[in-house]
């Protein structure tokens, strides 16, 4: 997971992430939807999962203000934005 800020825990002393977050595979330089961190100047957190950045969490969420809408497609959310608002009722063999 990648954040464009970062500010640090009292409690813990743990760093996290602020402002915008983008889902990151460790290894690479890029997010998943394909912002070079570099460029965009945006910080790594390897210890920190995805789930835990996600508003609806709380967990590492207190101060993130933006999810990117094209990580969170592909990274995955969950609860009620995890299915898909249609249904197939009878679908074509």
């Amino acid at each position: 997971m990648a954040a464009s800020g970062q500010w640090q825990d009292e409690e813990d002393g743990r760093r996290l992430p602020a402002g915008e977050v983008h889902a990151w595979v460790p290894g690479t330089n890029q997010s998943v939807c394909g912002l070079s961190l570099h460029k965009s100047r945006l910080l790594r957190f390897p210890h920190i999962v995805w789930p835990d950045v996600l508003p609806e969490s709380g967990g590492a969420a207190d101060r993130v203000q933006r999810v990117c809408p094209r990580c969170a497609s592909v990274a995955g959310r969950r609860g009620s934005a995890a299915a898909p608002p249609w249904r197939r009722v009878n679908p074509r063999p």
